[in-house]
């Protein structure tokens, strides 16, 4: 009877709601930021993002050259979506002054590759000898540049661009052979970094 009270008491105590928590996220010059209900819109020198943010007890708010980001009496879940929220700000304002750069590698041993970017599309020949060019979803505004077997890719929209570097990865899979003998592909060598400027 004790240990069940215990516990009771204890799921009690991961309930309750107390305060308030902010997360504040600076905007620096040059920065536009437009706070429409639930949409946040962030323009600067290297393009414009937009993004929605929905939930029933967060609020997000611009004073005093600070993006505020805060939930009165959250609970455990709240204070995680806070903060998520607060780092795609961050990461929407830090795409717009910058951008975001993936690097990749094309690796072959047995038939050599060659690949470019057309469209909205990413195409990849000659991937194992395959007759029939393969092909990866470019998303929204990526933009790729290829030099020998470095692929980089460039864009304001985090999420854009690694997806796009996600999409070009799994679009050279390998089936049907040994993957310790073919390692043939296109690999993301380096993730995320920030481009200063």
């Amino acid at each position: 009877m004790e240990e069940n009270s215990w516990r009771t008491c204890t799921e009690v105590d991961q309930m309750t709601m107390t305060g308030l928590i902010e997360e504040k996220v600076n905007i620096p010059a040059g920065v536009k930021v437009e706070i429409e209900g639930p949409v946040v819109k962030v323009s600067g020198p290297n393009g414009k993002l937009s993004r929605e943010f929905v939930h029933n007890r967060a609020k997000i708010l611009e004073r005093d050259g600070k993006i505020i980001v805060s939930c009165e009496m959250p609970r455990v879940k709240d204070k995680a979506v806070v903060g998520t929220f607060a780092a795609h700000i961050k990461n929407m304002i830090d795409g717009v002054t910058g951008g975001f750069e993936y690097k990749m590698k094309i690796v072959y041993s047995h038939f050599p590759i060659k690949a470019y970017a057309k469209g909205d599309k990413f195409i990849i020949e000659n991937f194992l000898g395959e007759r029939t060019a393969r092909k990866a979803d470019i998303v929204r505004d990526t933009k790729i540049a290829v030099k020998g077997n470095d692929i980089v890719l460039t864009g304001a929209d985090l999420e854009a661009v690694s997806q796009t570097a996600a999409n070009i990865e799994r679009s050279t899979k390998i089936k049907g052979f040994d993957s310790r003998v073919f390692q043939d592909g296109a690999y993301i060598v380096e993730k995320a970094g920030r481009i200063s400027k």
